[in-house]
């Protein structure tokens, strides 16, 4: 089962593959808030994926155009919601309040 790694807290929680990176971010304590219920349209589940990206789910039309909307997207950015965990282990790293707008 992978584990996902959260900085900066450090925490670290198991999840199977296939469950949502949102899920498993949850599951581990994390406060995040999401206006949509997780369809990839409000982008408060922005995160920046450290290790582990090719592991997760290919990233969506939706989605892609959710990240080109936010402040600050990078090459590691994911929306949690709509990223699906592979195998290998993923480290990502939450970007605070508000992260989507």
């Amino acid at each position: 089962m992978p584990t996902v790694t959260i900085l900066p807290s450090g925490k670290t929680v198991e999840a199977a593959p296939g469950v949502r990176l949102l899920d498993a971010l949850l599951a581990a304590g994390e406060a995040i808030a999401t206006k949509c219920g997780g369809e990839a349209k409000c982008g408060k589940c922005h995160v920046f994926v450290q290790e582990g990206k090719k592991s997760l789910s290919k990233t969506s039309r939706d989605e892609n155009e959710m990240l080109d909307s936010i402040p600050g997207v990078g090459s590691k950015s994911r929306l949690s919601c709509q990223a699906l965990l592979g195998a290998e282990n993923v480290t990502v790293e939450l970007l605070g309040f508000g992260s989507g707008f």
